[in-house]
């Protein structure tokens, strides 16, 4: 098939969604698909790439990939609708030039970026499957970005049309499933596909002698809903971690990140900032247990990336989350670490875990044997050839 992959984020940012689309891209590729990718220009999760005026082409391990220009700015709710409203603009002028593909996947977020999708796929008759990576309307409600209101209803508004207008619309969570369920979107329109590990999953344990198992990990985005200045005090506090010597390392960066900087009072807890591949790398070969934080009310909006590539290094996870999560379904479904609501309960948990490798390594057995199943590229990509085939065809 020729593809378009749009998408708002692309390789070489290193979290959030590029990993996930880079990843795609590539193993539809290696597949035998002719894939082009239309994204913005690197910003993610900070401009360290510069800035350019005009759209320009690259191809990235094989890949074509046409990028647009960007007002970058995330620092206030203004800003960010400002960056997406630059790119919604420019992916309307620059669809203009692309040729008719067979299908068309468009990774939202970008939310404003959908009106140009639906604009140009009923043009062109183009088959479309929107890839939904965040519940946009309700994390701009629950994050405070937009308050209830003209604006918030607008948006709700745009989300229902942006769905009607999709041929699939493939969900990362079940609690997303349920969540469009809710909103009136037929079952049958509905895909649920977990989301790839965008590092290698591995095919066996990590060797005891790589592992030091008084560390905790986490990674990616440090942002608001992941709570981790909490979760650093509650680590430095609990008397156990304390006397275990245990150390807790944040290998990412965000928006948060000098809030948590400013609540860490020891030199056991540390913010890395983003890690290269050969240094992250090696911290999940070393650690001891990973852990994943989430503070929201209401519904699931996202589902963090993180979880997947803990659980493909073979590392078991203790999940500081609402139980209703998607994050406490996978762990739970897969056995692969601990569920706990708080970031005080998590604390004694992890120190539990880390003076008990027998139990440990049990749930790393089945953190490996889940991702082999469920988050491999080619177990992705296979699911989402049946979708594409089947949306051309109807089409056709």
């Amino acid at each position: 098939m020729r593809l378009q992959l749009w998408s708002y984020n692309y390789d070489p940012e290193p979290t959030g969604i590029a990993p996930l689309s880079t990843v795609f891209a590539r193993e539809m590729l290696a597949r035998g698909h002719d894939v082009t990718v239309v994204a913005a220009h690197a910003h993610y999760p900070e401009p360290a790439w510069g800035t350019r005026l005009r759209p320009y082409a690259e191809r990235r391990d094989g890949v074509r990939v046409l990028r647009l220009p960007l007002w970058i700015g995330r620092r206030t709710a203004g800003e960010r609708i400002r960056q997406e409203g630059t790119y919604a603009a420019a992916l309307s002028a620059a669809s203009v030039l692309l040729p008719t593909p067979d299908a068309i996947v468009a990774v939202s977020p970008s939310f404003p970026a959908l009106a140009p999708t639906i604009a140009h796929t009923r043009l062109r008759r183009v088959p479309w499957v929107l890839w939904l990576q965040d519940v946009i309307p309700d994390a701009a409600a629950v994050t405070g970005i937009l308050e209830e209101g003209h604006l918030l209803r607008a948006a709700r508004r745009f989300e229902r049309l942006a769905y009607a207008s999709a041929d699939r619309v493939v969900v990362i969570s079940e609690s997303f499933r349920e969540n469009l369920r809710a909103k009136g979107v037929p079952d049958a329109k509905v895909a649920r596909i977990f989301n790839p590990a965008s590092r290698p999953v591995r095919d066996s344990l990590r060797p005891e002698s790589s592992i030091d198992p008084s560390i905790v990990l986490t990674m990616g985005n440090i942002g608001h809903t992941q709570n981790l200045a909490e979760v650093a005090r509650a680590f430095e506090s609990d008397p156990g971690l304390t006397e275990r010597g245990a150390r807790f390392i944040m290998a990412g960066d965000g928006v948060a990140a000098d809030d948590v900087r400013a609540a860490i009072g020891t030199d056991r807890v540390q913010v890395t900032g983003i890690l290269g591949d050969d240094a992250l790398s090696r911290e999940l070969e070393r650690a001891g247990v990973a852990l994943v934080s989430q503070r929201y009310e209401g519904v699931d909006f996202n589902v963090p990336s993180k979880l997947m590539n803990f659980m493909g290094s073979g590392l078991a996870t203790v999940a500081a989350v609402r139980p209703d999560s998607e994050v406490a379904r996978i762990i739970g479904e897969s056995g692969a670490g601990w569920v706990v609501e708080s970031p005080a309960d998590a604390a004694r948990v992890v120190d539990r875990a880390l003076g008990d490798r027998a139990a440990v390594r049990e749930r790393e057995e089945r953190a490996i044997a889940f991702a082999a199943r469920q988050f491999t590229p080619a177990r992705v990509a296979e699911q989402f050839e049946e979708i594409l085939e089947d949306v051309v065809a109807r089409r056709a």
